[in-house]
């Protein structure tokens, strides 16, 4: 059975998972640490809940007031733009079964599934804006690996993969600039769909900003399918 959106929705804490997650006042609140907006953006739980109460909350954590609007939040979202938040990062959310990705072997010494990863891989991860706090957040998620590809006989790409409730989420793909349009983002999803399929999961599911064509085209050519959005609003502040 495809995931749900609720489903996918714990998903993304679980496998991004923020440093303490609590829920007060009608908010779900995240002290991120840095680990980005995943980690760090409150969401409502409660119809009535006030929006000062989340700001307030975030604010002594040091984080700017942040929140994810997800499917349902439409009141929400209207009360944040009435105030002046600015939406940030629409986001896709995509779903595929792990055994549509698990029917052509892998060619050898083309990815491997490796924690904790190597200076390779954080090296890798850095050029592309993902540095020690979010390599934390990994750190945190529960059933997790990460993936290193090489091409050409040179490292090509880093990913990684957390699994919750028989989902397996691949955050942070990262493609050495000089090594795109070679394949070698799917053969990384290759390796992690294998992985997960190995531990029991039954799909993947990757999160992809709505503006980053390549990424979008990606998944949609491995047939992944589109099964729901989000947003985030931030303070003008």
């Amino acid at each position: 059975m495809t995931p749900d959106i609720p489903q996918l929705y714990e998903g993304v804490d679980q496998t991004w998972p923020a440093a303490r997650r609590w829920t007060e006042n009608g908010w779900t609140l995240r002290d991120g640490q840095g680990g980005g907006k995943r980690a760090s953006a409150a969401t409502r739980v409660a119809d009535d809940a006030d929006i000062g109460v989340a700001e307030a909350a975030m604010r002594a954590l040091g984080q700017t007031p942040l929140f994810m609007i997800r499917q349902g939040d439409e009141a929400l979202d209207a009360e944040l733009a009435a105030r002046g938040y600015e939406i940030i990062d629409p986001v896709n959310m995509y779903v595929l079964p792990v055994e549509k990705l698990t029917d052509v072997p892998i060619p050898p010494v083309t990815a491997f599934e490796i924690w904790e990863p190597l200076a390779i891989m954080l090296e890798i991860w850095a050029k592309g804006g993902i540095g020690p706090a979010r390599i934390d957040v990994m750190r945190r998620a529960a059933q997790k690996t990460a993936i290193l590809s090489r091409w050409k006989e040179k490292p090509g790409g880093v990913a990684f993969a957390a699994i919750h409730d028989g989902v397996c989420m691949v955050h942070a793909v990262e493609v050495l600039e000089h090594q795109r349009g070679m394949g070698v983002a799917k053969w990384m999803m290759r390796r992690a769909a294998l992985w997960a399929q190995a531990r029991g999961a039954t799909h993947l599911a990757v999160l992809c900003t709505k503006e980053n064509a390549p990424a979008n085209r990606l998944y949609q050519g491995l047939g992944f399918a589109h099964v729901g959005d989000y947003h985030y609003r931030q303070s003008p502040d």
